[in-house]
């Protein structure tokens, strides 16, 4: 009788470690596997069991949270979603999260250790209370790119030059957010017929959209040749021929303007001459523009402001002719808006770069704070010297060259046109481009930087070289921004 107890008792003792270890295998081995297993809906009533946290503008929020009273039970809720969908992105129950919604996802949904820190506690589902996402945009100047570009496939970004704040950020056309929220059908063929749709709705054309800058890259070029020594007088003649031959080649490089023949510095990003600005570029060499670029922030892939921002290129490798066509904006040159944005800002702020960012602060739900973002310097881009050179010439392209139509009453405004070739053989409508900064009357600096983009420029090429399209545009966003206090002395 006692060896049959010993025997049940040892196969007891069995089950009970063969239990055991069941329990290490699923709760400790394949715990992350299971989490993360589409079957698993647990992560997901968890996630949805609670409102998210908003996303604030101007001190309101532009996004709420709805009572479904489904198993996933919160659905996200956004205010005048298609101006603000770039900056928040989506947070969908079925197709998940971008933009701010997806960078700032741990404060929005609760999940950041420091909310449950702060607060002392967890709350439903073991989440913490959704805290706040503060942005640095300026609600005006926002409301004016988004009807500036009226629907038009483009982008503008405005950025405060002395403290790399994002005042504005709006891709056209645009998207509801909201109708990715929830989880059935209706989302489903939203999903659908926005990714579908031959506007590209949902590319964020601010951050990810890549372009070739096309004559707003010359102020680049100018910065160049100005730190390199190649030009050391801006009002001398540069000795650069019209047409211009690129090297080694048999193909010459005309201009849209007149007066481009042996032009100095300063007539030539006036009335943006092709031919003295690639002759430059050669003049300089890869190296040093390679040097000057760089600083300005292209060829960096790891730049986020936090969502993230693709790369803006300048080829690392290439012969002379290339190069000549390079460093007219042309060629392999691509940027987004925001790179070209932060060249005027670098010019504007006296040579130095501030790193761009759209968040101001992070708070909990009742206000206290979680994190403030510092003001941080990216480069030293060029000399004071140089710098008040650039903003002279940016000057006399607004004033008497080819930006006219950004002028501002009561302001200093310096811009650069530009036109970019695409398509096959370069026969697609030319991208519209102006860059520009303004500063108010009595401002000791800049108080905005800013870059607009039209892609499907309606216009014939003149109007469009001549600022036609894009420069309007950027002189109803400086005024906002200017308007609600953009005076660019905080930084100094």
């Amino acid at each position: 009788m006692s060896r049959q107890i010993r025997h049940t008792a040892v196969f007891c003792l069995l089950l009970l470690v063969a239990l055991f270890a069941n329990a290490v295998r699923v709760q400790g081995v394949q715990a992350g596997r299971l989490d993360g297993h589409p079957g698993n809906v647990r992560p997901s009533v968890q996630r949805f069991g609670a409102p998210r946290g908003d996303i604030l503008v101007g001190g309101g929020p532009v996004t709420g949270s709805r009572d479904t009273r489904q198993r996933l039970r919160y659905e996200r809720t956004y205010t005048q979603g298609p101006l603000y969908a770039p900056v928040t992105g989506f947070a969908s129950q079925t197709y998940g999260s971008t933009g701010l919604e997806d960078a700032e996802d741990g404060v929005l949904s609760g999940s950041d250790p420091r909310l449950g820190t702060l607060l002392g506690g967890s709350g439903p589902h073991g989440l913490g209370r959704g805290g706040r996402v503060v942005t640095t945009l300026d609600a005006s100047a926002q409301r004016a790119a988004y009807a500036g570009l009226a629907g038009r496939r483009g982008a503008v970004v405005a950025v405060e030059p002395t403290s790399g704040r994002i005042l504005a950020l709006v891709s056209s056309p645009s998207y509801d957010p909201g109708e990715l929220s929830g989880t059935g059908e209706r989302v489903r063929e939203a999903w659908t017929r926005l990714n579908g749709a031959d506007t590209q709705p949902m590319l964020d054309r601010a951050l990810r959209g890549t372009y070739p800058p096309g004559s707003t890259f010359k102020i680049v070029t100018a910065a160049a040749a100005l730190e390199s020594g190649v030009v050391e007088d801006p009002g001398a003649p540069t000795g650069i021929p019209s047409p211009y031959r690129l090297p080694g080649t048999r193909t010459s490089l005309p201009n849209e303007a007149d007066g481009c023949d042996d032009a100095s510095l300063e007539y030539a990003i006036t009335w943006s001459c092709n031919t003295v600005m690639a002759g430059l570029g050669v003049k300089v060499g890869l190296a040093g523009m390679l040097d000057t670029v760089e600083r300005f922030g292209f060829n960096d892939a790891s730049l986020r402001v936090p969502s993230p921002v693709a790369r803006s290129t300048f080829d690392r490798h290439m012969g002379d002719d290339q190069l000549a066509l390079s460093s007219i904006g042309q060629f392999d040159t691509t940027a987004t808006p925001l790179q070209m944005a932060m060249v005027s800002a670098a010019v504007a702020d006296g040579g130095v770069l501030r790193y761009p960012r759209l968040v101001d602060r992070t708070t909990t739900a009742d206000g206290r704070l979680v994190a403030h973002e510092p003001d941080r310097t990216y480069a030293r881009v060029m000399s004071p010297a140089t710098a008040a050179e650039l903003r002279r010439m940016m000057v006399d392209v607004v004033r008497s060259g080819t930006g006219g139509r950004a002028a501002l009453a009561g302001a200093t405004v310096g811009g650069k046109t530009g036109t970019a070739q695409h398509g096959v053989a370069n026969k697609g409508l030319p991208y519209a481009w102006f860059i520009a900064w303004a500063q108010a009357k009595h401002a000791a600096w800049p108080g905005v930087a800013v870059a607009v983009v039209v892609e499907d420029a309606e216009a014939d090429r003149t109007d469009i070289t001549g600022g036609g399209v894009a420069a309007p545009i950027a002189r109803s966003v400086m005024r906002a921004a200017l308007a609600d206090g953009g005076g660019g002395a905080a930084g100094r």
